[in-house]
């Protein structure tokens, strides 16, 4: 005779416990995991708020007269019952012979020649970095990284000792040139080279007889596209953005860029030139400044994402 013996099932075990009790010892897990993923969510929301109250401050502030701005009977983060944007846009644009216009030319210029300028030599040297050895590569190397860490500011008086021997003060030369010298931009490109660019795939590009310089173009520069963008934009945004150097380099208002131009006006509205006061004009100028980078990022946005995915699949 065969002796059976029921075994009790084990009461704390989660296959013993009853619907209702599973569920609330799943749920009371949830609630602990969805509490502490509140935190990143509230640090979030506060660098959000951090970084674009001044940009609201700035677009509301931009909307109100002269009078609006400290009368001090409506919220500096609110609109006013007057809404002078285009009026104040019109008075910057005819301020002084249409001289913001000029500003905005001359950043134009500015931004586009050191970009591209920058833009080109990084790529070509980061591209001669990875993918050639000569002598002194690494020597060459560590000075470009060691030309990294030091801050831009602090070569802006020798430059300017530089371009007053070559004669190239309030010259449109003076920016153009020292923006298209670029070190991180270097150091970026030849990082990004060694990741992107196998060297199985130059080797068989040589095997099957194509020059150097057709692999470049052919192979290597449509690899290369997120990183170009990249710094393309970074250089532009650089060279935009860039106050000491051309402060520097400049006395004529005729070659000022914007940032330099804004700072102008906002030393004559200080001071109150004339008897006009001009801060509304400072407010709508520094709002269109950014406007064109803005657009900038949005625009090549979508050639970043192209590259976020690098080796992830092989």
């Amino acid at each position: 005779m065969t002796t059976t013996i029921a075994t009790e099932p084990d009461r704390t075990s989660p296959a013993s416990l009853p619907l209702g009790r599973r569920a609330g010892r799943g749920s009371g897990r949830g609630s602990r995991r969805g509490g502490r993923a509140v935190v990143p969510h509230i640090v979030l929301a506060a660098f959000i708020v951090y970084f674009a109250l001044p940009f609201w401050w700035l677009i509301v502030a931009s909307t109100k007269s002269q009078q609006s701005l400290f009368d001090g009977k409506t919220s500096p983060l609110w609109f006013s019952g007057q809404f002078d944007l285009f009026s104040n846009i019109g008075s910057l644009f005819s301020y002084s012979g249409g001289l913001y216009a000029h500003w905005l030319g001359n950043s134009f210029l500015y931004a586009l020649a050191g970009g591209l300028g920058a833009t080109v030599l990084s790529v070509l040297a980061g591209y001669g970095f990875s993918m050639y050895g000569f002598r002194g590569r690494r020597l060459f190397f560590a000075i470009v990284l060691g030309s990294v860490m030091v801050p831009a500011t602090v070569l802006v008086i020798p430059l300017f000792v530089l371009m007053s021997g070559a004669h190239l003060t309030n010259t449109v030369w003076a920016v153009i040139l020292p923006s298209m010298l670029n070190p991180f931009a270097v150091y970026l490109m030849k990082v990004y080279t060694d990741e992107a660019i196998p060297l199985e795939m130059v080797d068989a590009a040589r095997v099957d007889g194509a020059g150097e310089i057709r692999i470049f173009a052919r192979v290597a520069l449509p690899l290369m596209r997120p990183a170009i963008v990249t710094v393309l934009l970074l250089a532009i945004v650089g060279t935009w953005n860039n106050f000491f150097l051309p402060l520097v380099m400049f006395s004529n208002p005729q070659l000022f860029p914007v940032t330099v131009g804004l700072g102008a006006l906002q030393a004559q509205a200080q001071v109150n030139t004339g008897g006009q006061s001009l801060w509304n004009l400072v407010i709508t100028g520094a709002l269109l400044s950014i406007i064109p980078l803005i657009v900038s990022f949005l625009t090549l946005q979508r050639y970043w994402q192209g590259g976020l995915s690098l080796g992830s699949v092989k």
